[in-house]
């Protein structure tokens, strides 16, 4: 499968300001699939535990902190270059330097309330993707 799934999760930022459809829409229109997907709410240790990679840096827990402050929805999605394909769809971290039309300059509120996450490698997403959704619950 490696190569046509990757992994989002729309963050609490975007949750709490309505954008879940519309991130959705943005996300089929640009031609994936999704395989799986659940609204769901962060523990602290759970959110830790998925930004493990990101523990020795200075802004972990405010991430572990903001992730785990509101519910979020996580979804496997699939399409022919997934990884590569969702983060041109989503744009750059910063919503400032975000390109016109992608997710992150249309509903992120800032680079550390930027509205969606999205794997950066087929590994992670295969590792991100089995972090929330066994295989009975992708379809």
């Amino acid at each position: 499968m490696s190569g046509n799934i990757t992994f989002t999760m729309i963050k609490p930022d975007a949750v709490q300001d309505g954008h879940i459809g519309n991130i959705l829409a943005h996300i089929i229109q640009a031609g994936f699939t999704i395989k799986a997907m659940k609204y769901t709410r962060l523990t602290p240790e759970q959110a830790g535990a998925f930004y493990a990679v990101h523990s020795e840096r200075p802004f972990y827990g405010e991430l572990v902190s903001f992730m785990s402050s509101g519910p979020i929805v996580a979804a496997v999605l699939e399409k022919n270059n997934a990884v590569e394909d969702f983060r041109k769809t989503i744009g750059a971290t910063n919503p400032a330097q975000a390109e016109e039309g992608t997710i992150r300059k249309l509903y992120a509120r800032s680079i550390g309330e930027n509205a969606v996450h999205g794997s950066d490698s087929d590994e992670n997403a295969a590792i991100e993707a089995s972090f929330f959704f066994s295989h009975f619950e992708r379809f």
